[in-house]
């Protein structure tokens, strides 16, 4: 293995080890030390610093040295991230995991939208847009870094119900109660309109825009345009 792709490995593990260790074990002493505000500056200080790490180690590997998995993996892959837009469109609507005044409220509320599927829609999404990258095995690289996001996304969406309890107690324990960790795929085209519509439009603009950035066609455009 060369040393661009030992690199990659680094920062990944870094940059996923860090999340972690900020967000879970380290977190109480941090704030602790630092106060609210100071714990805040720090996590964002480091999650950008190791982002552009695995950002720089993933230009430096090499870009195309798997097999691929050819047209199959192709359309596997533009079949799995519609339903990962989805997801991360409408995790913003009502969203009782991310810090805001109405977080308590929200989790007593009714689920409604996208976490009719699951509680962790941005997670999901997250997580499905990694395996979707992983079905082309285009290249180490990509395969390197999506596994890291994908366990990222799917370990951390555990980590973080815990987390919730101690921090919400019984309005977090209420929301995992009327919801599910694990997507309920049938509820996906119950999840309204809002979801659905700019779930989609950030299906075809983001494959659209992977040519620009990757020089590859993608989703639904490597077939039509």
């Amino acid at each position: 293995m060369n040393e661009a792709l030992l690199s990659l490995i680094a920062a990944n593990i870094a940059f996923v080890g860090t999340h972690f260790a900020m967000s879970h074990p380290l977190r109480a002493p941090l704030v602790k030390a630092l106060g609210a505000g100071g714990f805040q500056i720090a996590y964002i200080v480091v999650s950008f610093a190791t982002l552009a790490w695995v950002y720089f180690a993933f230009l430096a590997a090499p870009p195309a040295d798997l097999p691929g998995s050819g047209t199959i993996g192709w359309i596997a892959a533009t079949i799995i991230t519609l339903p990962a837009m989805i997801l991360l469109a409408g995790s913003f609507i009502g969203n009782p995991a991310l810090p805001t005044p109405m977080a308590e409220a929200q989790a007593r509320a009714e689920p409604a939208g996208v976490f009719k599927v699951t509680r962790h829609p941005m997670m999901w999404g997250i997580g499905l847009w990694a395996v979707s990258h992983m079905v082309l095995f285009w290249s180490t690289r990509t395969m390197v870094t999506a596994l890291a996001m994908g366990i990222l996304a799917l370990v951390g969406a555990r980590l973080q119900d815990a987390k919730k309890e101690t921090l919400m107690g019984d309005a977090w324990a209420m929301w995992e109660r009327k919801t599910s960790y694990w997507p309920r795929w049938g509820a996906l085209l119950r999840v309204g309109a809002v979801p659905l519509i700019a779930g989609t439009a950030l299906w075809l603009a983001g494959s659209w825009l992977h040519l620009w950035r990757a020089g590859i066609p993608a989703g639904v455009w490597r077939w039509i345009g």
